[in-house]
């Protein structure tokens, strides 16, 4: 209210008077082109002994002892009323619109648009509507304030719990999915602080700073389906897109949580948008098996990503760009991609690992989460017929390894070394139409992943040995190495567990249940030493099971005992045996409880081995005499 009569007598001011200081003194002058009478009847006497500045001998707006405070929406339209019809009721005008002090706004504003009134309503007492004349303003201001109520659902919901670090209260979607919450919190959705409706406005607002409204060129955006674009053939100079990755996120479901708010408060401005209760599913390229089987899904995803991506090989000028931004972390969401892009007619000249996620979230200590996404840059050009498998393979490989130690030296580890080495792959493996081998097979995404993790896998274990002994290890201690690099302590879907191991020259299947490798359910899981019982460990000669039989007896002080055995399996003077469990504690986490055993074991290692040295020379005394 103050901001108001201070802008509104500022204005009058300032067109009706008009003061001429000089050395011999003061002179007021009023404007013979604004009604005297009216001037008269708008301001109010005041006493200039009383002020200690020059003033007018007449006051814009009375004084007011203390602020309204409007709390509720029937005294808002009260005191609306009350300001609109006062010009009215004064004899100023015969209708609210025309009076021009209440109403003056310099012209125009900013963006072009001024406001006017609409005083069609019978009833006097009835609130005129204030509204923009520049309908495309009106609709896209309006579109601003309606996220304000769809996202203050996300901080209100039952979901929401109190935040003690930051003091403040939690959101619903901490992340793509509907975590489980014991106990709520009640939000107060007009605090200064949290997700607060003033710091949500207040978020929203501080968008227009960035935005340079130019009314001589005007941008469009517009809702397609990828799939089916409505623009011509080389139409565009590039294009950028972040497909669904695979199953990862449900994004239709969970759009519906905001979707049900944003139909209620601007479904009527965008009915083409909001025609459907909740959000359409059927067509979404998304692989869900709801209604369908994995089969189904997968099938489904696969085809729908292709017709996409030649939609964008479509309207793309010859040699123009376009950049696929992907990541998955299991060997089908990578197949499908693969598949996809190839059979689009895209050629990939280059990708690049780039971190989009936080490696020390929680999710990624639980699971088998990326902390990379690939950036495929793809361009419109012409590709070599067919390419034969055996050739491809040394031109893929010889590519991968001039591109592995730059890889490594960056710091790209574990899954998103893969990941890594899949886009480098594609690098060549899509120049060419087709990939046959001599027996007119036509290789596809499968075969090719395949080969891409044996070059991987061989060229990791070497990197984590530092170029020595990988040779010496056995199939069994180079999968136990290789899955400590590449997923730490997580459990991994089987087919990927597989094909890792398949990788290293062991059949999976063989193998669970028996050692370290556990099976459950679809999953695979590798144990550490503190998930695994001596009595299981006594009759094994393999480098992992006796190192984490040595760990266990460690940890339980049974220092003769790990001594014995360190000599009876003659892995105690082999260095081969220290440098793996060295390279197995540099690929987990400080916290891990496996790393702590191993870190504790190898501080005493010097010791350890001038003991073990010493009783093979007492023995040797002893069988002598």
């Amino acid at each position: 209210m103050h901001s108001i009569k201070s802008y509104t007598a500022h204005k009058i001011s300032r067109s009706t008077v008009s003061v001429d200081n000089n050395q011999t003194g003061s002179t007021v002058s009023v404007d013979n082109s604004v009604d005297r009478d009216q001037i008269s009847r708008l301001t109010v006497p005041v006493d200039n002994n009383k002020t200690n500045k020059m003033s007018i001998d007449r006051q814009i707006w009375q004084h007011e002892n203390f602020d309204r405070i409007i709390r509720n929406e029937e005294e808002f339209f009260e005191k609306m009323n009350y300001i609109l019809n006062n010009p009215v009721k004064s004899g100023l005008v015969d209708k609210p619109g025309k009076y021009k002090w209440l109403y003056y706004i310099g012209g125009k504003m900013e963006d072009g648009a001024t406001i006017i009134v609409d005083d069609k309503k019978k009833s006097e007492d009835a609130c005129p509507t204030i509204h923009f004349n520049d309908t495309d303003y009106a609709k896209a201001m309006v579109s601003y304030l309606a996220f304000i109520v769809s996202r203050i659902p996300d901080v209100n919901s039952n979901l929401c719990h109190w935040n003690s670090i930051w003091e403040i209260i939690s959101n619903t979607f901490a992340r793509q999915a509907l975590p489980m919450n014991w106990d709520f919190i009640e939000n107060n959705v007009f605090a200064q602080k949290g997700y607060s409706f003033y710091n949500i406005l207040k978020s929203i607002l501080s968008i227009f700073k960035t935005i340079n409204i130019d009314n001589n060129s005007k941008k469009n955006v517009l809702q397609y389906s990828a799939s089916n674009l409505s623009y011509a053939d080389n139409y565009f100079d590039a294009v950028f897109t972040d497909p669904p990755y695979y199953d990862n996120v449900p994004y239709s479901y969970l759009s519906d949580f905001f979707y049900v708010w944003l139909k209620r408060t601007v479904g009527d401005l965008y009915p083409e948008l909001f025609s459907t209760p909740l959000t359409p599913k059927s067509k979404e390229i998304v692989a869900y098996t709801n209604n369908r089987s994995w089969e189904e899904a997968k099938a489904l995803f696969e085809e729908n990503l292709k017709k996409a991506f030649q939609e964008i090989y479509r309207v793309l000028k010859p040699d123009g760009i376009a950049t696929i931004v992907y990541t998955h972390k299991s060997t089908s969401g990578w197949e499908t991609l693969i598949n996809s892009l190839l059979d689009s007619g895209l050629v990939v000249t280059a990708s690049w690992p780039v971190d989009t996620e936080m490696r020390a979230r929680l999710r990624a200590r639980e699971s088998a989460a990326l902390a990379s996404s690939i950036y495929f840059v793809t361009r419109k050009i012409k590709r070599n017929e067919t390419g034969w498998y055996n050739k491809v393979k040394e031109e893929i490989k010889k590519h991968i390894y001039q591109k592995l130690e730059r890889l490594w030296q960056e710091g790209i580890s574990g899954a998103d070394y893969f990941i890594a080495a899949i886009g480098l792959s594609i690098e060549v493996f899509g120049k060419y139409e087709k990939v046959m081998d001599y027996e007119g097979n036509i290789i596809r995404a499968d075969k090719l992943l395949d080969f891409v993790r044996e070059i991987v896998t061989d060229y990791a274990v070497r990197q984590i040995l530092h170029n020595g002994i990988a040779g010496e290890l056995s199939p069994l201690t180079r999968f136990y190495l290789l899955w400590r690099w590449t997923y730490k302590e997580a459990k991994v879907h089987f087919d990927d567990a597989r094909k890792l191991a398949q990788s290293t020259g062991i059949d999976l299947a063989k193998e669970w249940n028996k050692g370290f490798i556990r099976k459950e359910k679809e999953f695979i899981k590798v144990l550490g030493p503190q998930e695994r019982r001596l009595k299981e460990l006594e009759e094994s000669n393999e480098l992992i099971d006796v190192l984490h039989r040595v760990l266990i007896l460690w940890k339980e002080g049974k220092r003769e005992e790990m001594k014995k055995i360190l000599a009876t399996t003659e892995y105690g003077n082999k260095d081969s045996f220290y440098r793996v469990a060295q390279a197995v504690s540099e690929t987990l986490l400080m916290d891990s409880g496996e790393k702590r055993l191993i870190d504790g074991f190898l501080s005493g290692k010097e010791k350890l081995l001038d003991e073990i040295k010493n009783k093979d020379k007492q023995e040797e005394i002893f069988k002598k005499n």
